[in-house]
Formats: C-alpha cells, sequence, structure tokens
C-alpha cells in the first residue's frame, strides 16, 4: 500500500467502526420513527428491517472490522486495506441502500454476499498459517450469509423457517461469538487494566457456557418444546453468570475501558433470565430481545471499538469524558428499553423513542468523537 492511500483504509476496523456508528445513529431514529406509525421504511415488514439491520447492517460491520483487525494480529498476514478494503465497504453500503429500494432480489445476494466476503478475506491468511484456533469464525460468517437468505426469501415462501425464527438463529450466532470473545478478551483486560484483578477463566465452566450456546442455536432452529428450550436457556444462564463472577466484574468500577466490558456481559445474564421467562409464558414481549441486543450488544461492540480503535491507533488505553459518556447513555438506553415498559406499561411507547434517542447519542458521539482518529495516521507511525 503506498502512502498516498488515505488513512481511514489502512486496516478494517476503521471505516467498519466509523461506517457501524454513523448508520445506527440514523437507522436507530428512522425505526423510532416508523414504530411510532409515520413512515413506511422497506419491504421488509414491521420490526423486521428494524432488525435485519440492527444484525445484518450494524452488527456484522463491527464483527466484519473486528476480524479484518484481528485477523492481521493472529496471523501477522495482511488483510484487506486500500481498494479491497474499499471494495467490502461498498458491498456493506449497497446492502444498505437496496433494503430502501423495491429490488428486494437484489438486496437479498448483495446483503448475503457481506459476511461472505468477509469470510474469505479472514480466511485466506487463517489457512495460509494454519491458525485453527480460529477457523470457525469463517463458518459463523458464512451462517451468517445462509441466514440473511433466509430472512430474505422466507417471506416468498421458499424456506421453511420465519423471518422471526431466523432472526432468533442470528441472534444465537452474535451471542455465542460475543461470549466466545468475551471470554478471550474480557478477563485478560481485566487483568492487564487493573493490577491485582484476579479474573480467572475454569476450564468447566468456559465448556458450559459455550456449549450451552451451541445447544441453543439447536433448539431453535429444530424448534423444539419451550420446556426443553428453558432448561437450556437456564444452563446457559447459570453458566455464564458464574462465568462473569469468576472474572471479579466488581473491582472494574473505577477503570470505564473494562466495566464496559462487563457490564455488557451481565446484560447477557439478564437476557437470558427474561428468556427463561418468556419461555415458560411468565413474560411476553421483546425485553430478552432487548436485554441481548441493547444491553450486551450495544455495550460489547461501543466498548471493543473504542478499545481498538484507541489500541491500533497507538493511543493510550484511558477512558476520557466522552468514553465515559458513550458508555453511561448506552446503559441508559438499555435500562430504558427493557425495564422501561416492563415496569411501566403505560409508557411503554415512550420508553422506545427514550431508548432510541439515548442510543443515537451514545453512538453519534462515537462517530463525532473517533472521526479524527479513524481517518488519521498512528500516531507513533506504525502501520495500521
Amino acid at each position: 500500500m503506498t502512502s498516498a492511500t488515505p488513512a481511514l483504509w489502512n486496516l478494517g476496523f476503521r471505516p467498519f467502526y466509523l461506517l457501524a456508528a454513523t448508520f445506527s445513529v440514523f437507522s436507530i431514529l428512522l425505526w423510532t420513527v416508523q414504530f411510532s406509525g409515520f413512515l413506511p421504511i422497506s419491504y421488509l415488514q414491521g420490526s423486521v428491517w428494524h432488525a435485519h439491520e440492527m444484525l445484518f447492517g450494524y452488527v456484522t460491520a463491527v464483527i466484519a472490522g473486528f476480524l479484518l483487525t484481528a485477523v492481521r494480529a493472529w496471523t501477522n498476514q495482511n488483510t484487506a486495506s486500500g481498494v479491497p478494503l474499499m471494495a467490502l465497504a461498498g458491498l456493506w453500503l449497497a446492502g444498505r441502500v437496496l433494503v430502501l429500494t423495491p429490488f428486494s432480489t437484489a438486496a437479498t445476494f448483495i446483503n448475503a454476499a457481506f459476511p461472505a466476503a468477509v469470510a474469505v478475506a479472514i480466511g485466506i491468511p487463517l489457512l495460509r498459517t494454519r491458525n485453527v484456533r480460529n477457523y470457525f469464525f469463517v463458518g459463523l460468517l458464512v451462517l451468517m450469509s445462509a441466514l440473511i437468505l433466509v430472512m430474505h426469501l422466507a417471506p416468498e415462501g421458499t424456506m421453511g423457517l420465519s423471518p422471526h425464527i431466523d432472526l432468533q438463529l442470528a441472534l444465537d450466532v452474535v451471542l455465542f461469538i460475543m461470549a466466545v470473545m468475551g471470554g478471550r478478551v474480557i478477563p485478560m483486560f481485566t487483568n492487564n487494566g487493573i493490577p491485582g484483578a484476579h479474573a480467572t477463566r475454569h476450564p468447566l465452566v468456559e465448556k458450559w457456557a459455550l456449549g450451552s450456546i451451541l445447544a441453543l442455536f439447536a433448539v431453535d432452529l429444530l424448534q423444539l418444546p419451550h420446556t426443553l428450550i428453558a432448561v437450556i436457556v437456564l444452563i446457559a444462564a447459570l453458566a455464564q453468570g458464574v462465568r462473569l463472577y469468576l472474572w471479579n466484574p466488581w473491582r472494574t468500577r473505577a477503570t470505564p475501558l473494562v466495566w464496559i466490558l462487563h457490564a455488557a456481559y451481565a446484560w447477557i445474564v439478564i437476557h437470558l433470565i427474561l428468556r427463561e421467562a418468556s419461555e415458560l409464558g411468565l413474560l411476553t414481549g421483546s425485553y430478552a430481545t432487548h436485554a441481548l441486543t441493547v444491553g450486551a450488544i450495544g455495550g460489547l461492540t461501543l466498548g471493543m471499538m473504542t478499545r481498538t480503535a484507541r489500541g491500533h491507533t497507538g493511543r493510550l488505553l484511558v477512558a476520557d469524558h466522552f468514553e465515559l459518556a458513550m458508555f453511561l447513555l448506552i446503559q441508559a438506553a438499555a435500562v430504558t428499553r427493557v425495564f422501561g415498559g416492563m415496569l411501566f406499561p403505560a409508557q411503554y411507547m415512550a420508553s422506545i423513542a427514550l431508548s432510541g434517542v439515548l442510543w443515537a447519542l451514545a453512538l453519534g458521539l462515537y462517530a463525532v468523537r473517533y472521526w479524527p482518529i479513524l481517518t488519521r495516521p498512528r500516531l507513533d507511525g506504525r502501520p495500521g
């Protein structure tokens, strides 16, 4: 890559973190308007467009940015930069535009092509270096492509799964990715950033934590009875809770770059508890889903986008007032979305609107704060 290439295209985290944050602000605000009944948006009906764009738009962009960056570090091999990285970003942008048009067939295949293209981009260096430990990321990206196809084709009656079951499976895949990466980085970041934290991992707990989520994907795919799903969800909740306990989250409260990751993982436990209640018929509504999407996904992606952007641009791994504001806003968005309507049913619509605004403020602040960081060369002059 020549020195004439803008810094934005040096490494995957730069364009995709910026695109993800900026897009999510407009997407959430647009959905809030649509949910209020003012504006039809897409051929994907009702909440399907919102779920599609947050999962296969926002989340997939963050995953792409993270993996394109991490695989370079894991393998010491180049990943997409310059023109190839621009092409990946263009493919992602085309998917965001096409779902707003009548061209559903083009939207289907362009959206499905993006995670597959990222799989190829990371798969080549992984295979070259025989980095077997991380091959599964390629498989998960291919699975995401398949789920996108199912979601788009299901309304046409050509697939056996409904869009809502497909979305649940996609959430299970993202949950598994978060569990894997959380288990790798949260205790490491905790011990590195907080002397004496003593965050630990227990092999048996790790197996149950990851295995239970794989089992959850299987029972959701097979659409097994709610009582059996409830058993799997309970096991998963207990395993994630014990895992989090071993990381000593109470020792992180003075270190925002660390506590945001623990808080996000705690939302996984809350998600599973609420889903248990839903499977047993004790709770209705999408509270469990939004504990995962706003609390866990929102918190973990924002925390990782902040930390990796700082680390890979040669900056200190210390949160300032901007980062602290982002983290508090995303937590407030999650609490409002999950517990606002649950505790105050009469204010359900207001809680959704307020949560959307809080999310937009958090990610908008990230986009504004990190625009100059992500578009300029590293402070230390190193490549990346």
